[in-house]
């Protein structure tokens, strides 16, 4: 029975504009922030990933700090970061999927936060297009740039979306280099931090990152190793091939 009624309750509230009725955060990381009422309700309750709302926390004072929120998708983070980061700093969100930028911005303006600067696009180690499968539901954050390998077939559904090297929008100083970078773009994650090496060589940035693929890992590796970047788990004991968890990545001292 919760079952069904859940069903008519989700038929009910996508097809509307109720989804949109507006509320408030309740608790975390956006406490107060304006937000929509549906899909993704755990995020105004105020209870999405815990362990990752913890690990923003320790990060201490972020007061005029330039923070990136690369694969935001609704912009709870961005949102939240930009709470935290106050009038003087600049959070940049990065979003390629059409229907989670369009709630990103509608969330932006609800709370009218123009030092949230956000992006329809890809970050990746090239400027240009790439497909991009979309076999999910509207709101599902596990859209994404193809993988090493992954083959599309004639049942699954592509866009083309842009993609961006963010080394080059930071050489045209039309976004900060960052202080914090918030990375989870299902498995395209080595490919972004490529396209951002110069940004974070020169600035050091701690790197928050939830790792899909054994190649995002190696790919990470690869890039970060050689700034002296160590690994932090956020959970105790984590996989040794690392996937499904998230890392602090900071530079070495």
């Amino acid at each position: 029975m919760n079952s069904f009624l859940h069903r008519i309750a989700d038929a009910v509230l996508r097809g509307t504009e109720l989804q949109y009725f507006p509320v408030r955060v309740r608790g975390q990381l956006a406490t107060g922030a304006r937000w929509t009422l549906y899909p993704a309700s755990a995020y105004w309750r105020g209870t999405p990933e815990p362990s990752v709302g913890h690990a923003l926390l320790s990060l201490g004072d972020l007061t005029g700090k330039c923070c990136w929120d690369l694969g935001s998708h609704y912009g709870y983070y961005s949102v939240a970061l930009a709470k935290l980061t106050g009038p003087t700093g600049q959070v940049v969100a990065v979003e390629p999927f059409a229907p989670n930028y369009t709630r990103l911005e509608r969330h932006r303006r609800m709370n009218t936060l123009t030092r949230l600067k956000i992006y329809q696009c890809a970050a990746s180690n090239a400027t240009g297009s790439a497909e991009f499968f979309t076999d999910v539901s509207e709101g599902d954050t596990s859209v994404h740039l193809a993988h090493e390998g992954e083959v599309r077939t004639t049942t699954t559904s592509t866009t083309s979306v842009r993609t961006v090297r963010l080394d080059e929008l930071v050489e045209r100083n039309e976004i900060r280099p960052p202080d914090f970078m918030k990375v989870d773009v299902e498995g395209h994650g080595h490919h972004a931090l490529g396209g951002a090496n110069e940004s974070i060589r020169r600035s050091r940035s701690i790197i928050l990152m939830d790792f899909h693929s054994p190649q995002e890992v190696a790919g990470t590796k690869s890039i970060l190793d050689p700034l002296g970047y160590r690994w932090e788990p956020l959970e105790p004991n984590p996989p040794e091939n690392c996937i499904g968890c998230d890392f602090f990545l900071r530079p070495s001292l």
